[in-house]
């Protein structure tokens, strides 16, 4: 009888790597396990082990499981795994197959309704993952995931595009302060950030797609997973710690990956991000509140070498002027703390005032 495990056998050496490799495949448990790995190799990807046979039958999803009906999801079906990988963590050492860091997102049980050499329906019971979904063959080693219940009550698809809010432009600080929070004008690129599987898209105040233009910004992705959102921010180059706009005028549309490279790495861009505009599920734009907007955005503890959260200042206009002024700013935006986010509209909400 053929050993299902001598393909990840033949691609581990147990003496350089911390997962199981065992001696020999186990006969059938009874059970119907599964995990999902979310595993930071070359790229970042969802590995969905499912437990048939003594082993875990393994598919690698880069964008992870459909949380709705509204795409299919590209999945790799890779070498059977042990049964050992169910509770597996750690970090693969780099130069071994599949090196990178790998953590649990998922475990739990399924229940499988077609079992067939290229279709599998299962239905999960995790503890994040619930709900029927379908692996279908497309060819070779090449699968697509559906998932086929309709998605958790409340939740709102990921829009594909959102035109940003605009401030009207004023000549001093409101009198109410007090309902007013305050953000420093930073003068850059206005881009609206599509945060999914992973990954990160970006687009422009005219909705052009400008991801290829800034490789620096896309290990967002990574690192904000499994989280997915849409931010609105804008592309900012320093000289020291001064915005300039001189330098990310450098930044053209690039020829080619390389080329994009190359423009980082003489001028590197950086993504302030500013509000947030749907999050895992829900739309924030026009029920929540700009000051709770912003409390959701400060959770998301985004810090990283070409992104950040700057703060705002909550009824401190005076101060936030004067900072602007010594930063060498054009100024600050006021936006009211009770304002919604009305993409693509002008308002007196948010008001655009020089320093």
């Amino acid at each position: 009888m053929t050993d299902r495990l001598d393909d990840y056998r033949r691609k581990r050496d147990a003496r350089r790597t911390p997962e199981p490799v065992p001696p020999a495949t186990p006969g059938p448990t009874g059970q119907c396990r599964f995990v999902i790995q979310q595993h930071h190799a070359r790229s970042l990807h969802w590995d969905v082990r499912l437990e048939r046979d003594g082993v875990l039958v393994s598919f690698a999803v880069p964008r992870g499981l459909p949380r709705d009906r509204a795409r299919n999801n590209l999945a790799k079906h890779t070498e059977d795994h042990p049964l050992e990988y169910l509770d597996f963590a750690g970090e693969i050492p780099a130069g071994e197959y599949g090196g990178g860091r790998m953590t649990i997102h998922d475990q739990g049980t399924y229940e499988a309704d077609k079992w067939r050499d290229d279709e599998i329906g299962v239905t999960f019971h995790g503890e994040r993952t619930n709900g029927r979904y379908v692996f279908f063959q497309t060819g070779g080693r090449d699968w697509m995931v559906r998932r086929m219940d309709p998605a958790e009550p409340g939740w709102e698809a990921m829009p594909d595009a959102v035109q940003p809010m605009l401030a009207t432009r004023t000549a001093g600080l409101p009198p109410d302060d007090g309902d007013w929070g305050y953000e420093l004008n930073w003068g850059g690129r206005r881009v609206i950030a599509y945060i999914s599987g992973g990954r990160v898209r970006l687009s422009d105040a005219d909705g052009a797609d400008v991801t290829s233009w800034y490789p620096e910004i896309r290990p967002l992705g990574p690192a904000l997973a499994p989280i997915e959102a849409v931010l609105d921010g804008e592309i900012v180059a320093f000289d020291g710690a001064r915005p300039a706009p001189e330098l990310l005028a450098r930044r053209k549309a690039p020829k080619d990956s390389a080329a994009a490279r190359r423009a980082a790495e003489r001028t590197p861009a950086h993504l302030l991000l500013y509000d947030l505009l749907w999050l895992e599920g829900h739309a924030t734009t026009e029920l929540v509140r700009y000051a709770e907007r912003r409390e959701l955005l400060d959770g998301l503890d985004l810090a990283g070498d070409h992104w950040q959260t700057p703060p705002y200042f909550p009824g401190g206009g005076e101060f936030a002027l004067e900072t602007a002024r010594t930063q060498g700013l054009n100024g600050v935006i006021a936006k009211r703390l009770d304002s919604p986010y009305l993409p693509g509209r002008r308002s007196r909400l948010w008001l655009s005032i020089p320093a």
